[in-house]
């Protein structure tokens, strides 16, 4: 066979090979059968969800201030002199009681002045009983002379005088009164337990009178000034007036690293609203600030404090996320497996909480998960406290 007979039948084998493999697929597609067709059920979303409770709720209004003294008043001396003593704690942050001697000034001018009051009120006292003696005299002596009359004159019986001597005798003793107040007033003092908040007093230092040597505040009570808004006064009974105090509080303050409280009240509001923010602000007492005995450090004044006020009572409300809370004042439901959407009355909105007054009830299953597309009565899934419910 030459050459191209054997091509030849190379491509014969060759076209006879590939038809019968397109034959084999053909057949094999032709006997296949088609799958089964099988309709999916939609699934219902999965949503999170509450059961909510009706409860009392104490509402409580917070604020911030600083703590400023109660009473702050200058030391200020009522005479004038050299000091010739202070007190060990007339220093910048020392400490006192009431009525303690806090400046001494020196006393000698004052005793002298006290001394030479006493001599002229006995002067006038002398003065005094020689015009009634002169005065008995003149009485007798008139009455020797002209039996059963009166004198015409009151100088006959020396009246005019003896006036003007008891007059001499009060003013003597108004005089004695104020070298003595003056001599008392060398010692300088406050009525109340205080702390010296700054002073310019020394040893050896000529004072005047009315000149400042210390600015002292009282220690029994501070008071903190909070500005709150017209919203937040809803919540809260204050004393509109002197009738009574007002709703108690609690006081805390980072110091040292560790959160500090105490226990106040309200006890008025400032006599103005502001006029540039709006706000109404209430003053704040604590009494005995620097009172350490259960560890904890004096509430000083110019601390900066968070203070929360206790407000009204409220028996018979619900509390949910803030987030289940709708637009239009709408909360979604979860009712054997649908959405459904109820109108609630909104109390209050705070922090990350919504108050419900009415519109919810005992064991209602609040949906707090979020769903793009929502129809009033769709299926849903349900899950509670991590446990998947369908």
């Amino acid at each position: 066979m030459n050459k191209w007979m054997k091509a030849a039948i190379q491509a014969v084998a060759a076209i006879l090979i590939v038809g019968g493999a397109c034959l084999g697929y053909l057949a094999m597609v032709s006997l296949q059968k088609d799958p089964e067709r099988k309709e999916l059920a939609p699934t219902a979303p999965l949503v999170n969800a509450v059961v909510v409770a009706v409860q009392s709720m104490q509402m409580t209004v917070e604020g911030y201030g600083t703590v400023k003294p109660l009473k702050e008043v200058q030391l200020v001396p009522q005479v004038a002199g050299k000091i010739v003593r202070r007190h060990d704690q007339l220093v910048d942050g020392g400490f006192f009681r009431a009525r303690e001697p806090l400046v001494v000034i020196e006393e000698r001018d004052y005793q002298i002045a006290v001394e030479m009051a006493e001599s002229t009120v006995t002067q006038a006292e002398v003065a005094l009983e020689i015009e009634r003696a002169e005065a008995q005299i003149a009485k007798d002596q008139w009455q020797k002379m002209n039996p059963g009359k009166e004198p015409k004159s009151i100088l006959v019986y020396h009246e005019p005088q003896i006036r003007s001597a008891q007059a001499q005798l009060r003013s003597a003793g108004v005089q004695l009164e104020k070298t003595q107040l003056d001599l008392e007033r060398t010692v300088v003092s406050i009525p109340f337990d205080g702390r010296i908040l700054q002073t310019h007093a020394e040893v050896g230092q000529f004072v005047t009178v009315g000149q400042s040597i210390a600015t002292v505040y009282a220690t029994d009570a501070v008071e903190i000034e909070i500005p709150l808004r017209d919203s937040q006064l809803e919540w809260l009974d204050l004393p509109l007036d002197a009738s009574g105090s007002g709703p108690g509080v609690t006081v805390r303050c980072f110091f040292a690293g560790a959160l500090h409280a105490w226990q106040g009240s309200v006890v008025r509001t400032l006599g103005r609203v502001d006029v540039r923010s709006r706000m109404v602000s209430l003053v704040v007492q604590v009494d005995k600030p620097f009172d350490t005995t259960s560890g904890r450090p004096p509430l000083t004044p110019g601390m900066f404090v968070q203070v929360e006020i206790v407000g009204r009572h409220y028996a018979s409300v619900i509390s949910i996320p803030r987030h289940a809370l709708r637009p239009d004042k709408q909360v979604w439901l979860a009712v054997e497996e649908r959405l459904k959407s109820v109108p609630v009355t909104v109390l209050r909105l705070d922090k990350g909480h919504a108050t419900i007054s009415s519109g919810l009830s005992e064991g209602d299953v609040v949906i707090t998960s979020s769903i793009d597309i929502v129809t009033d009565g769709m299926g849903i899934r349900v899950r509670l406290a991590g446990k998947e419910q369908e």
